[in-house]
């Protein structure tokens, strides 16, 4: 496209299974937008437990090394391609993309982007993108749970956990969550009961609360105690897993424990005793691509929209640029924060 100038991208490269320090930065062009994508200058990308699995190359389908992370990323439209309405340049949109977010500019298809209500802080946003995202449709589409109801959280104090406490009590959703001593006040503050996660007798402290079983648990760490989780529902309960943190610094790669993973909850879903188990994947049914592009559309902007209302509060646990995306990194795998280390433009 003649006289389209260059956009000058840095960008933060995984170059293969390497600790946090290991990242390198990249300075390139980016080519022009093609048909119906945009350049983004990034305000605001983060850290989650996708990119600390990617790390030591244990991420479900993530790419071959080297290659750029960032799950979700906000940001301002600065040139638009062919197809695309040019009033967008100058907005501020979200976008859950999978990889790529860690750099100062990058390209998005327009048809990802999802505008970011008037006066969100870009920080406050991010928090809520693929956290967002994957809490609303874990307790609103996966496990259905109606107002009234009881669920557990696991890691209450992470980045999805904290939001779907605030989302299932803004549903009027009771909340038992787990979550380091530390983090107790805050879970609290939230609307969750706190238990600590290290407590032997944690399963059992559940069960007094809940005496008649828990409409849905929300478990991100599999592994053995997996069972013990769907132990807690009552008949017409969801065990929804999300992970398997659980086996995140095991050597080997990823596919073992999310193929036992897997026939676990299958074995279990087919169980006559009316309780159900299932596997969230943000990106099922992503082959119908219309739907699929319409749900998240949808579930996204629903919940931006109850940022701007102030129904939800963002955890940011820490506001850090880009050129230090390592010590991000390091930040969220320490497990000492609450809610969500987000990596900012460079000031």
């Amino acid at each position: 496209m003649t006289g389209v100038v260059a956009t000058r991208a840095t960008e933060i490269v995984l170059p293969g299974a390497v600790e946090p320090d290991g990242l390198e930065v990249r300075v390139r062009d980016l080519p022009a937008p093609a048909r119906g994508q945009v350049v983004l200058r990034m305000e605001a990308t983060g850290v989650s437990f996708a990119e600390q699995q990617m790390r030591l190359g244990k991420y479900y389908d993530q790419p071959p090394f080297p290659f750029v992370p960032g799950y979700d990323v906000v940001g301002t439209v600065v040139t638009t391609g062919p197809d695309v309405d040019p009033t967008l340049r100058g907005g501020l949109f979200a976008a859950v993309i999978k990889v790529g977010g860690w750099a100062s500019h990058l390209l998005v298809d327009a048809d990802d982007l999802v505008p970011v209500p008037a006066g969100v802080d870009p920080a406050a946003a991010e928090t809520f993108l693929v956290n967002g995202v994957t809490a609303w449709q874990m307790l609103h589409r996966s496990a259905a749970v109606a107002s009234g109801g009881t669920v557990v959280v696991l890691g209450a104090n992470g980045g999805v956990g904290s939001t779907l406490v605030q989302l299932a009590r803004h549903a009027g959703i009771e909340v038992i969550g787990t979550a380091s001593t530390r983090h107790h006040d805050a879970v609290r503050e939230l609307g969750a009961i706190p238990l600590d996660y290290r407590d032997p007798d944690l399963y059992e402290r559940i069960r007094g609360l809940a005496p008649d079983g828990v409409d849905a648990v929300f478990d991100h760490v599999g592994g053995p105690d997996l069972a013990r989780s769907w132990a807690l529902l009552r008949r017409g309960g969801t065990l929804v897993n999300y992970g398997t943190a659980s086996a995140k610094d095991e050597p080997g790669n990823a596919i073992g424990p999310v193929v036992k993973l897997f026939a676990r909850l299958y074995a279990w879903d087919l169980l006559p005793n009316g309780r159900s188990a299932t596997f969230y994947n943000l990106w099922a049914g992503k082959r119908n691509r219309a739907a699929f592009r319409a749900r998240m559309n949808e579930d996204l902007t629903r919940v931006l929209q109850l940022l701007a209302d102030g129904v939800l509060t963002p955890q940011i646990a820490a506001r850090i640029p880009l050129a230090q995306a390592g010590d991000a990194l390091a930040l969220a795998e320490s497990r000492t924060v609450m809610g969500k280390v987000v990596i900012v433009a460079q000031p």
